[in-house]
């Protein structure tokens, strides 16, 4: 389904990046793995991505500032000839209840989340335009559309993002870009393995479905998104989330 295409994807060493990763190279596409440090999951994952046939790019930037990401993205082109795909995946979590929250941790998660995924879409956009091509996806959460207790500054971040998904893809359709947003429910991640089987049975008993989701299923709609079968879809938020957040 992507043979011949080069996406770029950030936060991709483990959770939900990792299994876009994955699932795109399986299916053709050239991969470039931006990293914030260099450590074993990203050794690890650009062995496996090269097994199955492809090329790949790490890339080191700190989305969140301005110049990593227009470097981010220069590099990737360079590298790697042009970019079709951009998946914004990097994200952050500094959970707390609004009364203890720390100044700090609510602009830490704003800028990693919000304004990386504005400075991602911002460096990736010129060069879309250029080619009158693209696929911007932008990896929300179900708690952008609903809240949570305990995660004002997720959650902030995660809205956010739908309205920059929004508002962009409205800018960028008439240049044949489509920019759309997935909301993962409950997923099984690193997060969710060290909660209690106690806590995973009650989060399970608000899912329509009764079972948490799993990476994959993110990635097999990332791999809807980034492909052409997706060319009249834009400016779209779909949940990931077993009909939790159903209206």
């Amino acid at each position: 389904m992507l043979k011949g295409k080069v996406a770029l994807i950030t936060g991709a060493t483990r959770g939900i990046g990792k299994a876009i990763a994955l699932k795109f190279a399986e299916n053709g596409a050239d991969i470039a793995l931006n990293y914030r440090s260099d450590n074993e999951a990203l050794r690890t994952l650009v062995s496996e991505l090269e097994d199955k046939g492809v090329k790949v790019l790490p890339v080191q930037g700190d989305v969140s500032v301005l110049e990593d990401a227009n470097k981010i993205v220069k590099e990737a082109v360079d590298g790697l000839g042009k970019l079709d795909i951009v998946v914004n995946n990097a994200g952050i979590t500094k959970d707390g209840l609004i009364v203890r929250m720390k100044e700090e941790d609510f602009d830490a998660v704003i800028d990693t989340n919000l304004k990386g995924t504005f400075n991602m879409m911002k460096a990736t956009s010129s060069i879309m335009m250029k080619q009158r091509s693209g696929k911007i996806i932008n990896i929300s959460s179900v708690v952008g559309l609903v809240g949570n207790a305990g995660q004002s500054n997720y959650s902030a971040s995660k809205a956010g993002i739908i309205g920059l998904t929004k508002s962009i893809a409205r800018e960028l359709g008439g240049r044949g870009i489509n920019v759309n947003a997935i909301a993962p429910g409950f997923i099984q991640t690193d997060m969710t393995d060290v909660l209690s089987d106690k806590i995973k049975e009650s989060m399970e008993s608000t899912i329509p479905l009764k079972r948490l989701g799993n990476p994959e299923d993110v990635a097999n709609l990332a791999l809807f998104l980034g492909s052409n079968l997706s060319d009249y879809i834009t400016g779209q938020v779909i949940a990931v989330d077993g009909g939790m957040t159903m209206n």
